[in-house]
């Protein structure tokens, strides 16, 4: 009886010390004095490309995880429509510049009456004054004076009215112009295509989201601190960050934001100090 009892204390014993060996050749090393730690989630800039004009997808040329530079072709939308407003706009513009020109001619004409009748008056009322012209021719070369002023006037202002016109189609072809340019659909950012919202032969309207794409080459980690250690650091000091995927590897880092306001702690995000709430 008393040698099974010794028996259950030499391996009650060779358990516990077993136990004891093996928590501290895994605990790892022992926190620096002085560093921070803490853990959380690595992301990257995310672009969500939207459409800006209505328009049925002929063209799509993402693929999700596919790689893209800025300025790269992501969509081509249908084009028609606004090909038919600009040529109709085209043509109303050349109409009134054929317009313009005839008024133009008008208006030479009519200055050069003009000119003719004020000579022509100045010239009556030399005679008028010498009596060698009637009252009547007089008034006569008034009058043609006056109408040739009045039409030249008019001229003037319809010449005005027409230029404004074609100014005004001018801007129009301009807009139409940007919105065909806005068909093709660019990739705004070099970077990857995380998704991919539409697909060809969709029809697509202005502010819907047609692709996220993410720069991978600036990389961000948002690190949940306890709130009495955010005093403690400042923009720009460094950083050192291990991930799971390359856990004997360490990235280099700097903190460029530290939030101004403290928040609960992510379910998701463990902390040496559990007990902390705030971070």
């Amino acid at each position: 009886m008393n040698r099974n009892w010794i028996y259950t204390l030499v391996i009650v014993v060779a358990f516990a010390a077993g136990s004891y060996g093996l928590f501290f050749a895994m605990r790892g090393e022992p926190l620096v004095e002085g560093i921070f730690y803490g853990n959380g989630h690595i992301e990257g800039i995310e672009v969500r490309v939207t459409a800006e004009v209505t328009g049925r997808v002929l063209e799509n040329q993402m693929v999700e995880g596919q790689r893209k530079d800025k300025g790269q072709l992501l969509l081509r939308l249908d084009a028609d429509e606004l090909n038919i407003q600009e040529a109709g706009a085209q043509a109303e513009k050349k109409a009134l510049i054929a317009q313009l020109r005839g008024l133009r001619a008008q208006v030479e004409s009519w200055r050069h009456h003009k000119k003719t009748a004020t000579a022509e008056l100045v010239w009556l009322k030399k005679l008028h004054s010498k009596r060698s012209a009637s009252q009547a021719q007089l008034d006569r070369g008034e009058n043609e004076q006056r109408e040739a002023s009045a039409q030249l006037e008019s001229r003037l202002a319809q010449v005005d009215a027409l230029a404004a016109q074609i100014e005004v189609i001018e801007h129009r072809v301009e807009l139409i112009r940007n919105q065909l340019g806005k068909t093709r659909i660019i990739a705004p950012i070099a970077g990857t295509i995380l998704i991919k919202g539409t697909e060809g032969g969709e029809v697509v309207a202005p502010g819907q989201v047609i692709a996220v794409m993410v720069d991978l080459s600036r990389m961000e980690l948002k690190v949940y601190l306890p709130e009495a250690d955010i005093g403690k650091i400042k923009l720009g000091d460094p950083a050192r960050i291990r991930v799971d995927a390359f856990a004997d590897q360490l990235f280099d880092g700097r903190v460029e934001r530290v939030d101004a306001f403290a928040q609960f702690t992510p379910r998701a995000v463990h902390m040496p100090d559990e007990r902390v709430r705030m971070v």
